[in-house]
């Protein structure tokens, strides 16, 4: 079943308005979580209104044909299989015409473009992941009832915050603020997973989200689905933040290479950790060609950039110009190769296919209008640029053009002339096939500005064709070689950097997840009454967060009160332990009266027992050391780690540090460790 209409919208509107009204609303309620208002009824808004419409139709279609599909096989009678045939030419007609409406809308790219005057040939962004509510109350609760022994209850706090967070990120600001409401909801899941999601067993929810493209809905039960759709929607709308920059100014240059090269970083962060993927916007093949678009985008800018910083426009400028433009056609051309590959044709908005195939046609095309530039407009070199000249020229066409010397060409005004012709006929060729390809896709039509960027290019490359075609040329003009591709910035690949969102585990209260996670089990609290005797307690502590008893003295007070090695401390006279640090147990300890102590502690399962502390006793006889323990032992926040690793591999288990350890005989004491 396809959600409401109203679940569905997932506007990456930034407004002023939207954001103002969630804030307020968010205020209200005693939450600070931002997200975008699902109301506002924005352009973007509204097209993701639609999408929503159009799904629900192509379910509800889908659902029909499928059951015709069942009675056609089942039935014997004629004339009820000719009745199912005759419904299922209309369903599967009316879900050609949904799927192609909703290749309209997700093609639309010219939504995410800017708003500037100023003409910039169109970029390709994505739309967001769409997801359904998922309410976590009760299986949360159930679980910290069942798994934690406490009182689900009283974690509904915690639990509301996590979902509000969840709501607020199904709707990101399309700006920096909503990419950190992605990347913090992203953290808390590290922390979700290892508290409630334990290897063997499921917590019963379904995450529901819609493929980004055709908006063919998934579900999976496991976490991992849930983070690369949220790691998905982090790329996306890196594209959306990059299309929407203003690329006629450096700055704006210089924030869409960098969204472009994010958005790169983030697909591929995808496609190398999360397989199996259910929809088909995270399969391999489409993360691949998604990575490689991204690249090709990034390289376009550069080449922007080279043209605005380029003021001064001299042979070796023209010369640098006409290899960006070349090394943009390639990555382009690598990027219509990827497209049209089997695996991802047939999902590929037709639109996206058309672009990159024009896009590529078109900078061959500039390559070599701007070659044709420097041959035909700047001055034939002196004999001081000569030798200058002379080494860039070799290594500016693939193959070197016929016809005299590469002296005389560079000094002779008439073979110059004559190489800028052949280079200018093959600018029109290419401006022309641009123009056809673009002729073909009925929603690259309608984009204007896109329409005018290839006819003035067309245009210009004619004038300047007309102007240097003289009526006594009786030559045929031959054929230009193409340039080598050259760039001066090659794209990066940028990972994300979920350390720069710092968050605080939500669920810190059930303790250190060194011992308090949902791969670990315990058995019940035990609390255990203590006097002190001529020796002190007889046993011997470790570690922080929370305190270990590392070892206990045969026939002293713990031991006779049934404390065992192993045993973690967890309240000292009914104060809370989980989190406390080592010397503040030992005061607490120190500041008991004649009355005794009572220390609560838990066991864990499999770390009891003779055969354990043998093991134990031969890895520390044989130098191993500490048996390694979890990071966040004696700490409430992961990102004060120096790496987010443990973070972002969700399909890796987490190793332990030495700083603490499950049991240690007391035999061998430590440095670190101490009698009482």
């Amino acid at each position: 079943m396809m959600p409401p209409v109203e679940d569905e919208q997932s506007p990456a509107e930034g407004g002023e308005g939207a954001r103002g009204f969630v804030l307020l609303r968010a205020l209200k309620s005693g939450s600070a979580r931002k997200g975008c208002d699902p109301f506002a009824q924005t352009q973007r808004s509204k097209l993701q209104h639609r999408r929503a419409r159009i799904n629900q139709q192509i379910n509800k279609e889908m659902r029909m044909r499928a059951g015709a599909e069942n009675l056609f096989r089942a039935t014997s009678n004629h004339k009820v299989k000719e009745t199912v045939a005759l419904e299922l030419s209309y369903v599967n007609s009316n879900l050609q015409l949904l799927k192609e409406e909703l290749e309209e809308l997700n093609s639309c790219m010219d939504v995410y473009q800017n708003e500037s005057e100023s003409i910039s040939v169109p970029m390709i962004p994505l739309g967001l992941k769409e997801t359904k509510e998922l309410d976590l109350l009760v299986p949360l609760k159930d679980f910290i009832s069942e798994h934690y022994g406490e009182d689900g209850v009283l974690f509904e706090k915690e639990i509301k915050e996590f979902m509000e967070l969840r709501q607020a990120m199904r709707t990101p600001s399309r700006n920096e603020a909503g990419l950190e409401l992605l990347m913090e909801y992203y953290n808390q899941l590290y922390f979700l997973d290892s508290r409630f999601f334990p290897p063997n067993k499921s917590l019963g929810v379904f995450f529901h989200w819609y493929d980004s493209l055709t908006g063919v809905p998934s579900h999976q039960r496991a976490l991992a689905f849930e983070k690369g759709s949220v790691l998905f929607n982090i790329g996306a709308l890196h594209t959306q933040i990059g299309a929407r920059q203003d690329r006629a100014s450096l700055p704006g240059l210089n924030q869409a290479i960098d969204a472009f090269q994010k958005a790169a970083g983030a697909f591929n962060y995808l496609k190398e950790n999360f397989s199996n993927a259910p929809s088909l916007d995270m399969s391999a093949a489409s993360l691949n060609m998604l990575v490689r678009l991204m690249v090709a985008q990034v390289q376009e800018c550069v080449f922007e950039k080279v043209t605005l910083l380029r003021a001064q426009k001299d042979f070796l400028t023209w010369l640098q110009l006409a290899q960006e433009a070349a090394r943009v056609e390639d990555v382009y051309s690598l990027v219509h190769q990827t497209m049209t590959q089997a695996h991802v044709k047939d999902y590929v908005p037709f639109s996206w296919t058309t672009m990159v195939h024009v896009k590529s046609e078109h900078f061959k095309a500039l390559s070599h209008y701007f070659s044709a530039i420097a041959l035909c407009d700047c001055p034939a070199a002196s004999d001081a640029e000569l030798p200058e000249h002379e080494k860039a020229f070799l290594q500016f066409h693939v193959t070197m053009p016929e016809g005299p010397s590469l002296r005389v060409l560079l000094q002779d005004p008439e073979e110059r002339r004559k190489l800028g012709k052949a280079h200018l006929k093959k600018a029109i060729m290419k401006h022309e096939e641009a123009m056809r390809i673009h002729g073909l896709c009925k929603i690259l039509r309608k984009m204007d500005i896109l329409q005018e960027v290839l006819s003035f290019a067309h245009k210009r490359s004619l004038s300047k064709y007309s102007e240097i075609d003289h009526e006594e040329d009786f030559f045929e003009t031959g054929d230009a070689p193409d340039i080598h591709p050259k760039t001066h910035q090659k794209p990066e690949i940028k990972s994300p950097s979920f350390s720069q969102v710092k968050v605080t585990d939500l669920f810190h209260r059930l303790g250190p997840l060194s011992v308090f996670s949902a791969k670990n089990k315990w058995y019940p609290v035990r609390r255990v009454h203590l006097m002190r005797g001529e020796n002190g307690f007889g046993f011997t502590l470790r570690g922080d967060s929370p305190v270990l008893i590392a070892g206990v003295i045969p026939g002293g007070c713990a031991a006779e009160a049934g404390l065992k090695e192993g045993d973690y401390i967890i309240s000292v006279n009914g104060k809370d332990c989980r989190w406390s640090k080592h010397a503040e147990v030992v005061q607490l300890l120190k500041s008991t009266g004649d009355e005794g102590v009572e220390i609560g502690v838990i066991t864990l399962q499999g770390s009891e027992g003779p055969k354990a502390a043998e093991k134990k006793a031969a890895a520390m006889s044989s130098g191993s050391g500490l048996l390694k323990s979890n990071k966040e032992n004696s700490r409430k926040s992961l990102m004060n780690s120096k790496s987010a690793s443990t973070l972002l591999a969700w399909n890796k288990k987490s190793k332990r540090s030495k700083n603490s350890t499950y049991s240690v005989p007391f035999t061998a004491v430590g440095d670190n460790e101490v009698m009482y």
